[in-house]
């Protein structure tokens, strides 16, 4: 696997730097005992971080979402005219009507060519939202939007050309440290158990749990919740530490593991913790880590804060 860096912003070269430098040493005993060499790691987090900068400036990434707009059951007439109901700037007067009916929506478009769903011209279409499957995208130009269920229906509005987008020149994160990978105990739930996960709305959504980690760090064992869909291949840590509003977004970070356990162990790597949506925009959902997750620990690894001047 080849390791491009100079694509990679100043921001991310800077700590990138450090951690080949100086992170070296930390790596052998942790880069041997795995069976690959220490530079070997470095580089496939170089390279995860690489990923997670190149998907956060795609034209679909978390900095084009511009706008969060429920609907109301009935007709919700959308376009940039101050008679619309959902108003978005920059786009046709008219996109068309999305009208709700219980669990059904349907986008009647306005005609004139302006607008397409899911890269064809627009006709009447029944809309999927993301908890149905792949959304349906309805576009004009740069603009597009689709749907989402937060225990009722709304509209993700995105831009291509998003000012926050256009000014993304990455994300900072503390230096590359093997000390944060860890080969953790995995304890598996019972059948059939969930969990309440809260989000940034107030609402309540139960997922599975999957089971328990257990980790040492500093003469202390902690432990996580790792969480999940049917079908998952990882294990999902919604977590807090201490360093949470001190360095790293305020309300908590993700992590997933490296696949899924195995005999008993799994590996759990800090080193890819990353900032939930929200730390990028004002119209992300996210689910906040349950206080089974906030560690009594500075996980100085991973993703800080996202700041944008």
């Amino acid at each position: 696997m080849t390791m491009t860096l100079n694509a990679l912003p100043v921001r991310i070269l800077l700590p990138l730097g450090i951690a080949l430098c100086g992170g070296l040493a930390a790596a052998a005993a942790a880069g041997e005992s795995e069976g690959h060499s220490p530079a070997h790691y470095l580089e496939e987090i170089a390279e995860w971080r690489q990923a997670r900068h190149k998907r956060l400036s795609s034209e679909d990434g978390w900095f084009t979402l511009v706008g969060l707009e429920w609907l109301q059951e009935g007709e919700n007439r959308i376009g940039s005219q101050a008679s619309s109901d959902i108003r978005i700037s920059g786009g046709p007067d008219t996109w068309g009507t999305v009208i709700v009916q219980g669990d059904e929506l349907t986008f009647v478009p306005a005609g004139g060519g302006e607008v397409t769903i899911d890269g064809a011209p627009a006709a009447k279409t029944q809309l999927i939202a993301d908890k149905q499957g792949e959304p349906t995208v309805v576009r004009s130009g740069d603009l597009s939007f689709y749907a989402i269920f937060r225990e009722s229906y709304a509209l993700r509005i995105k831009d291509r050309t998003a000012p926050n987008l256009l000014a993304f020149d990455g994300v900072e994160s503390y230096k590359i440290d093997p000390a944060w990978r860890f080969e953790a105990r995995f304890t598996p739930a019972a059948a059939g158990q969930t969990l309440e996960i809260g989000n940034v709305l107030g609402q309540l959504t139960p997922m599975n749990v999957f089971g328990t980690v257990e980790f040492e760090r500093e003469g202390r064992t902690h432990r996580l919740l790792g969480l999940g869909e049917d079908g998952s291949e990882s294990l999902w840590f919604l977590f807090a530490d201490r360093t949470s509003g001190r360095g790293t977004y305020g309300a908590g970070r993700f992590l997933y593991s490296d696949g899924m356990p195995e005999g008993g162990r799994v590996v759990v790597d800090f080193n890819k913790a990353y900032n939930p949506p929200c730390a990028f925009n004002d119209y992300s959902t996210c689910p906040l880590p349950p206080p089974e997750n906030r560690l009594d620990l500075a996980v100085t690894a991973g993703e800080k804060d996202y700041h944008h001047d």
